[in-house]
């Protein structure tokens, strides 16, 4: 009969504890999070600046459209190489050990406790020491313990981890984003620079005929020296120009250099008027694209964070029970540690309820709502400086492709200009600072119309970096998840 008594209250014990383990997961306190809806974000549904252009979808590896081999590869560098995005790689290392710190929570602890003692009582004391003395004792136990989450403290302290673990993908993903874009301007300064060094060599050459002939009708009598001092002062104009255009150049390498984690990167002179330009969003384009944004992803996953605090903050109100347990023997022989006879065993319940606390856990609850209405404000400040960047974007693609029309037909007529103004000071019919005139205004024109191809191609750029990549629908983006899961 006494195995069975003995029996009967243990296998109810070890009942009562899977019923109430299995109980702790039906509760989940603190609000459950929903994405905010456009109207909350207070978003139109499209884009009011939209081109007319046919419904081309742009690859997420954007930089690719301009069909630069150099630029692919800087790109490359500076995304492998970057200290800014090994920085973001090991805030993503450590957002993933504390994730799993925190799932364990979930998951009970064994602990192997072992002891071996040797000790001499008192025989001069109250009670008398019967037995052995000095005495040894060994030990050998499993300890178990494991926190019941009834409230879903420990499921909403995880979801948080989770959410900021999440947040470090994207948030690296942003490093990347803004890098590209960052090395694409770079590079595109670079080529501006030569192809304007291109063009300043072009009216050097100009400028040296010039003074050639001006120095031969010097000679022949058919202008005075001030003719010849105006070509000299022309050409060192330019030699000086030309100068000042090299040092631009080399900070902007520097730059580049800098960017690709390569010190001694070296780009190759090219023309920037063969970068193609790419192609430019359809009309009609949904504003709920920002949402596949990288950025924008970050501050919500910081949201979903704030959202699972508060539930973590109530969690706190109500009790904790954690159940623990312990088996294993002990006796004063080591080789009778394992016998039956020494076998010992525990099983218990804490519960620890906060009844007093001079507002504490509350105080904390109102701080986690506050943080949550925060990180709301910026996801929604993020959505709305998204939606804005890319409106400016298109806009100054548009505007920028018009003077660009206006700067090509500007050089075209200071070409006819230049021509017939050097034909009529060899012809006898004109001054030469007619030809000057002529001179500057080309070189300017010239100048004028690749900056401007610049600035198309920069807000190219620029609308890239806004949409956050490609304007494929943001059911595709969200999909194709730039984060491994995360058990």
């Amino acid at each position: 009969m006494q195995p069975s008594n003995i029996m009967k209250p243990t296998m109810r014990t070890i009942a009562l504890l899977v019923s109430m383990t299995w109980l702790a997961g039906c509760t989940l306190l603190g609000p459950m999070y929903q994405r905010p809806e456009a109207k909350d974000v207070r978003l139109p549904e499209q884009f009011r600046q939209a081109d007319d252009a046919s419904a081309v979808q742009a690859p997420n590896q954007w930089w690719t459209l301009y069909q630069d081999a150099q630029l692919n590869a800087l790109i490359e560098k500076a995304q492998q190489n970057n200290t800014n995005v090994q920085l973001a790689v090991a805030r993503i290392e450590e957002a993933d050990g504390y994730m799993r710190e925190v799932g364990a929570y979930l998951l009970p602890t064994v602990d192997l406790d072992s002891s071996g003692v040797r000790n001499r009582v008192t025989q001069a004391g109250i009670f008398p020491v019967f037995g052995q003395n000095p005495r040894s004792t060994y030990k050998l136990a499993l300890n178990s313990s494991i926190e019941l989450d009834f409230w879903g403290k420990l499921r909403r302290a995880k979801e948080a981890a989770r959410a900021s673990y999440l947040s470090t993908q994207y948030a690296k993903e942003t490093v990347l984003w803004s890098l590209s874009s960052l090395v694409a301007n770079n590079y595109l300064i670079i080529r501006s620079l030569d192809s304007q060094l291109a063009v300043n060599k072009s009216n050097q050459a100009i400028s040296e005929e010039s003074l050639a002939l001006t120095k031969r009708r010097l000679a022949g009598g058919v202008v005075s020296v001030l003719d010849v001092h105006q070509a000299e002062l022309a050409l060192d104009n330019l030699k000086s120009q030309q100068v000042e255009l090299q040092r631009q150049r080399a900070i902007s390498e520097q730059q580049l250099a800098v960017l690709t984690g390569e010190l001694d990167t070296q780009i190759a002179a090219a023309d920037l008027l063969t970068l193609p330009i790419p192609p430019i969003p359809p009309a009609g384009l949904p504003s709920s694209l920002m949402e596949a944004r990288p950025d924008v992803r970050d501050t919500e996953q910081q949201l979903i964070a704030a959202n699972a605090n508060i539930g973590l903050a109530k969690a706190a109100l109500y009790p904790s029970i954690t159940l623990t347990g312990a088996f294993g023997g002990e006796s004063v022989e080591l080789g009778d540690l394992l016998k039956s006879a020494a076998r010992v065993w525990s099983l218990g319940v804490g519960l620890n309820l906060p009844i007093f606390n001079g507002g504490r856990l509350n105080a904390k609850v109102d701080q986690a709502t506050a943080k949550q209405k925060q990180a709301l404000a910026s996801y929604q400040g993020a959505v709305q400086t998204a939606f804005q960047e890319v409106n400016n974007a298109l806009v100054n693609l548009r505007q920028y492709k018009s003077v660009e029309a206006i700067a090509q037909s500007k050089q075209e007529t200071a070409k006819k200009i230049l021509e017939v103004s050097q034909n009529r000071y060899k012809s006898g019919y004109s001054a030469y600072l007619e030809v000057l005139d002529a001179q500057r205004s080309y070189y300017e024109a010239t100048q004028s119309f690749v900056q401007s191809r610049q600035n198309v191609l920069t807000a190219s750029v620029d609308l890239f970096k806004a949409l956050g990549g490609g304007w494929q629908p943001v059911e595709k983006a969200a999909s194709a998840e730039p984060v491994k899961k995360a058990e």
